[in-house]
């Protein structure tokens, strides 16, 4: 079974203070991953990691990411208030969203974050959402910095999560892009950058590195038909995790490597020596370095073993949602044989509220603690309240050991403060 940061001895103590389940997400190992990325691409020295706020929408984590230099990708409303309530405001936010609301753009704006636009129309949306905006752009040109996503349809092979390129709804098509890159210069403004995101989870390093070389030819193509000089590329996210046991994480110094023969052929020999790199991970940031801590409620024995947990799907919906693989281990029967086969479920009223089908583990009975693997990212995040369940705490183990809140559990009274019961 896989090492975890935690005994089943600190598991008591925890769980006597916050009771289960709730997401516990390890500082050091996250600290020390942020320092690998950093240093990995410190060849290129406007190199910035936007971390993707959705992925793990916490302020302490964002702050202790903060430390690095990372910024933060926001995609709405609350995210981006959430960049502002942990100090990072102007280029430390990119701004990437898709059928935006007005009031949003206008957030971003008086944020100063750069605006990373989704499809053609909406530059000249700006022009509607935000007062005075072609004035404002021609006065703050030497501070306001736009961004297209660049959607490269079939020239491009999408992954099993993400899917074709040419069938997201996501981005410009390269013609539309020169149209937006020449009509942003004509109205004033002077800084660029380029953006795509084309998978999600992905492991083999050479698609990253294949995706970088795009956009490289893509910004030097784009800067001989229009003239647009262009500060950065942003290469995405979508780095993976090794969630299934016998998969390798991706090595940050061989992607890095890569990446850095590609800008050397298609950067620095267009004459765009100065042109930053950024991404935007998440999932590889904080990923593996959480967990969901749960216990054995029930075992049911019928047509199959069951190993009822008092957590459930709305805790961590990937199984459920896309059949997804996270490794299960049991404190205190790490070295226990494997010797029964359960499905592990929660009580939501659905039949695939399945946190693993079929799983070979160690016998267990009803209290054990059940920890399962790499929530720290589209884990707590994604949870929901259908059947009136209430979502988990977050906590943090410190690299001291000493644990901290950082996210309360809800309340029965939070659920129902949204409800109106006059008249009732």
């Amino acid at each position: 079974m896989r090492p975890l940061p935690f005994d089943k001895a600190k598991l008591d103590e925890i769980a006597a203070k916050w009771p289960t389940p709730f997401h516990i997400y390890d500082a050091r190992a996250i600290r020390e991953n942020a320092k690998r990325l950093k240093k990995a691409f410190s060849w290129n020295k406007g190199f910035r990691e936007y971390f993707a706020v959705k992925a793990t929408p916490n302020p302490h984590l964002m702050k202790l990411l903060k430390e690095f230099g990372f910024g933060s990708d926001c995609s709405s409303m609350a995210e981006l208030e959430l960049a502002e309530r942990v100090g990072n405001t102007g280029d430390l936010i990119m701004f990437t969203s898709n059928d935006t609301p007005a009031e949003e753009f206008r957030r971003a704006w008086d944020l100063g974050a750069v605006i990373n636009l989704d499809d053609t129309t909406h530059w000249d949306f700006l022009y509607e959402a935000i007062p005075s905006f072609a004035a404002k752009v021609r006065e703050e040109t030497d501070r306001r910095i736009f961004c297209c996503r660049y959607n490269p349809g079939p020239l491009k092979g999408g992954n099993a999560i993400i899917g074709k390129p040419e069938e997201a709804k996501y981005g410009f098509t390269r013609e539309q892009a020169v149209e937006c890159y020449a009509k942003m210069k004509e109205a004033g403004v002077t800084r660029f950058g380029l953006h795509t995101m084309v998978a999600s989870n992905e492991l083999d390093p050479e698609y990253i590195i294949d995706t970088a070389r795009m956009l490289f030819s893509l910004a030097a193509s784009i800067h001989d038909a229009t003239g647009v000089d262009f500060e950065f590329v942003n290469i995405g996210g979508g780095i993976g995790i090794p969630y299934k046991p016998g998969q390798k994480a991706m090595d940050f110094q061989y992607l890095s490597d890569g990446i850095r023969r590609a800008y050397a052929e298609d950067v620095e020999k267009a004459g765009m020596k100065g042109l930053k790199l950024y991404m935007e991970c998440g999932r590889c940031i904080t990923g593996p370095y959480g967990y969901l801590v749960s216990r054995v409620r029930h075992i049911k024995n019928t047509y199959r073993l069951y190993a009822g947990l008092d957590a459930c799907m709305s805790n961590l919906m990937r199984p459920g949602m896309y059949g997804a693989y996270h490794e299960i281990v049991v404190p205190g029967k790490e070295n226990s044989a494997t010797t029964s086969v359960y499905d592990v479920t929660g009580s939501l009223c659905e039949n695939n509220d399945k946190f693993a089908v079929q799983r070979l583990l160690p016998v267990l009975e009803r209290g054990d603690y059940v920890v399962i693997c790499d929530a720290g990212a589209h884990g707590h995040s994604m949870g929901f309240q259908y059947n009136g369940k209430l979502r988990s705490a977050e906590l943090l183990l410190e690299e001291d050991g000493s644990v901290r809140e950082i996210r309360r559990a809800e309340t029965l009274d939070d659920y129902f403060a949204t409800l109106d019961f006059t008249g009732i």
